[in-house]
This record gives C-alpha cells, structure tokens and sequence, in this order.
C-alpha cells in the first residue's frame, strides 16, 4: 500500500483526509513542517503528499523547498492544500515545486482525483 503523509495544523482536516483515504494508502498524519521534514529523513517510504501551505515553525513552501532538494524523496507526488487563494501563493508553491494547488474547503473526492493523475504521470 502506497503511503499518504498529511502534514496540517487543523485536527479537524487531518481527521477528514485520514478517514477519506485510510482504505487507499497508508495514512501518516503530521501537525507541521517541522515533523514533516524530520518524517521524511528518517523514512525511505516515498510518500505521495498532501500538504497545508500556512503551519507554525516551518512554513509549506519551505517544505516543498526541502522535498524538492532532498536526493531522496525529490520525486514525491506533493500537493498543496491552503486557504490562501491568492495566484501569488500558487505561483509560488508551483515554481517551487509543487505539483497541484488546492483551496480550502475542498472535495475529499477531487483530491483523490487530483493524486491519482499525478500518480498516473509518475
């Protein structure tokens, strides 16, 4: 099974995608950035990522910033998942290299959808 790891401040929105996608993947759930980056050194799992833009101590972009550099997890399937809807902030997640933006609230379903054509492309 494929892992999934879901890195948000808001409980309510890592419980919703941890119940959508738990028959699907292998749901890690992470409340920052800072776990995350931490999560992705000591794990060889190459998660496809789901990923909230605005967290306490390290931001999202500076997530995929780190994703994207790392040797080992570079190729990751990574989206963002923000409240920002601002071209500025999407702009600047897809050039540092997100691979999809999503604005809150979204559809459970179109994310799926969204992670499974970037999946297909990989």
């Amino acid at each position: 099974m494929k892992t999934l790891l879901i890195v948000d401040d808001e409980p309510a929105i890592r419980l919703l995608l941890k119940q959508f996608f738990m028959k699907k993947y292998d749901v890690v759930l992470l409340d920052g950035g800072k776990q995350a980056i931490d999560w992705l050194e000591s794990n060889t799992a190459i998660p496809a990522i789901i990923l909230d833009l605005n967290m306490p101590e390290i931001g999202g972009l500076e997530v995929i910033k780190k994703v994207r550099a790392s040797s080992h997890h570079h190729k990751a399937p990574l989206i963002v998942l923000s409240s920002k809807e601002s071209s500025t902030d999407r702009i600047a997640c897809l050039r540092a290299g997100a691979d999809d933006y999503v604005v809150k609230p979204f559809n459970p379903e179109e994310l799926d959808a969204r992670i499974d054509a970037i999946l297909r492309r990989i």
